[in-house]
């Protein structure tokens, strides 16, 4: 029942809010590949891509239910590897294919080292969550490759990067922000974006929603906690 659900959701294919419209207008010509980790079989930043028989893919997830469904639901094409990423298991990533079109990370964690682990691959465009509720420091939390969101905090808030740090470590490798999804969940770097960080920032709606808790109370809560500025 759950899969048949999916089948009849796969039509209304999107991101949190609008991440497949920015990647459709950022991707109109780069190679066409992707590889995304951290997904949902019918909630994914690729998944417009995943559906066009032009586009190949890699999505990667540790949860076997949603790695499971992903393989029954799409095509042959796209790849579905169940693992729990670390910094020592990401080589295959690299080797995935020979150009990257698209490199989509959301996992609510390490984000910004694995950011900066595949940064090498030079994919056409990057889309990554930053976490808003990290305000404009580039801050991000610490490696832990073990690392799960609600042992850190209660409320899963501690996770992740500042829009900051993923657009410092970005610049370094010749990227500039080129979109962050109108939620304020997902950033979006290519080598022509010109986006300043602190002007395009905003704050993650659904955060609000979902918590009740207004955006500028959110860090005070895990503001004690350890953070690297990078």
């Amino acid at each position: 029942m759950r899969r048949l659900y999916y089948r009849l959701q796969m039509h209304r294919a999107r991101g949190q809010s609008d991440e497949t419209q920015i990647i459709e207008r950022l991707t109109v010509d780069v190679p066409k590949t992707f590889v995304e980790f951290g997904f949902h079989p019918v909630q994914f930043n690729c998944i417009k891509l995943a559906a066009n028989p032009s586009w190949r893919g890699l999505l990667i997830d540790g949860n076997p239910q949603q790695v499971a469904d992903a393989r029954a639901l799409l095509p042959e094409r796209i790849d579905v590897v169940e693992r729990f990423l670390t910094l020592e298991n990401l080589e295959f990533i690299k080797h995935a294919f020979s150009q990257i079109g698209v490199l989509s990370i959301d996992v609510d964690g390490n984000d910004y080292w694995f950011l900066r682990e595949l940064i090498g691959t030079r994919p056409a465009v990057i889309s990554v969550e930053y976490n808003s509720t990290f305000g404009l420091e580039p801050i991000t939390v610490p490696y832990d490759p073990a690392f799960n969101r609600y042992e850190k905090h209660p409320k899963g808030w501690y996770h992740g990067a500042s829009l900051t740090a993923l657009a410092k470590l970005c610049a370094h490798h010749g990227y500039g922000l080129a979109a962050v999804s109108h939620k304020g969940a997902n950033a979006f770097f290519t080598q022509s974006g010109k986006l300043d960080p602190k002007v395009a920032w905003k704050p993650n709606t659904l955060r609000e929603v979902y918590s009740g808790i207004p955006h500028d109370r959110q860090w005070e809560e895990i503001r004690n906690l350890p953070y690297e500025t990078v």
